[in-house]
């Protein structure tokens, strides 16, 4: 019924006379698309490459706009009290759409099925396990060594409870049998500022808002979570290469908007960014953030999401994950 329920949603204006819409030279002002995260992570940092193209595409300005708060979850709920005009997007992430209902249930404030229109993944990224310079740990099995000889005494940071970052923890935690401290940040910037400055010795995080500080020197890739390495870090291992048999924590990021949202619009903007995920310029900059494989229908994308709302709802009860009201 969930499946049936979400792939409908991204359909859902097809029972609505589309012509009109198709017709009415759709943008005629400003679009925003919200972000649920600080500048600096890696929400804010696809929004603004996808902002950017849209805008030439469109003629009309593509403003991204913040609204942090509860790991992503205060974006979306605006997002669904908003009318279904396309004057306002998501960038919706893992967080949104498939861990906050998996660790909210019926307390969230938003249904993440009924309330939304998918309309075009933008990317999948792995996220990476980071150290900063200073820890002498530079691999996954001397992280677990250390865990285990300071068993409550190493700090990974997060970029808040319930994230994406805070459920690849405790899916190591789980698998390594180890101890460690949960330190949640409101965002991914916060979280990686505290990293460089020694407060914390570990995360994991995007890898699209880990790179940068990766290339600079100023803290260590010691994993990436996918399967697979991604393009733009070949040399880094993955958590499967060092043990972790069938490791895999990604993060990802696709447009929705608010129930109602025309298919007519949803199909424009679902062309319009896949035409923009295809340009080369912006493949070689999202492949330098680990964000591969978006683009495709907005069924895909649909598909796409109940699958990740399953896959963690199981994380999230064999692993008894809880989080703070």
């Amino acid at each position: 019924m969930k499946r049936r329920t979400l792939i409908q949603g991204a359909a859902a204006a097809l029972a609505v006379p589309s012509a009109a819409f198709a017709q009415s030279g759709w943008p005629s002002g400003p679009v925003k698309i919200v972000v649920g995260f600080p500048p600096g992570g890696g929400t804010d940092a696809l929004a603004r490459v996808v902002s950017a193209k849209l805008t030439q595409m469109w003629g009309h300005q593509v403003i991204v706009e913040t609204r942090a708060g509860a790991a992503g979850l205060i974006a979306a709920e605006h997002i669904a009290q908003q009318p279904g005009d396309g004057s306002v997007l998501l960038m919706a992430h893992i967080n949104s759409h498939a861990l906050g209902p998996a660790l909210q249930g019926a307390k969230l404030r938003y249904n993440a099925e009924k309330d939304f229109v998918p309309i075009c993944l933008v990317g999948v990224t792995p996220n990476l396990l980071v150290a900063n310079p200073g820890v002498p740990n530079k691999s996954v099995a001397e992280v677990v060594a250390r865990c285990r000889a300071e068993p409550g005494k190493i700090a990974f940071a997060s970029a808040g409870q319930g994230s994406a970052q805070h459920l690849a923890l405790e899916m190591f935690k789980v698998r390594a049998k180890v101890d460690a401290i949960h330190v949640p940040y409101k965002g991914s910037g916060p979280a990686l500022t505290d990293l460089m400055g020694g407060q914390v010795q570990y995360c994991f995080e995007t890898m699209t808002s880990a790179t940068p500080h990766v290339k600079s020197g100023k803290i260590v890739a010691v994993a990436q979570t996918r399967l697979q390495r991604a393009k733009g870090h070949p040399t880094v291992p993955t958590m499967q290469e060092q043990g972790f048999d069938g490791f895999e924590a990604t993060t990802w990021y696709g447009l929705v908007g608010p129930k109602g949202l025309p298919a007519a619009i949803a199909d424009k903007i679902n062309r319009d960014t896949n035409t923009v995920l295809a340009m080369p310029d912006v493949v070689a900059q999202l492949e330098t953030y680990g964000a591969e494989d978006g683009g495709g229908s907005r069924e895909k994308f649909a598909q796409f999401i109940l699958s990740e709302q399953a896959k963690w709802a199981k994380v999230v009860k064999d692993g008894n994950v809880k989080v703070d009201s």
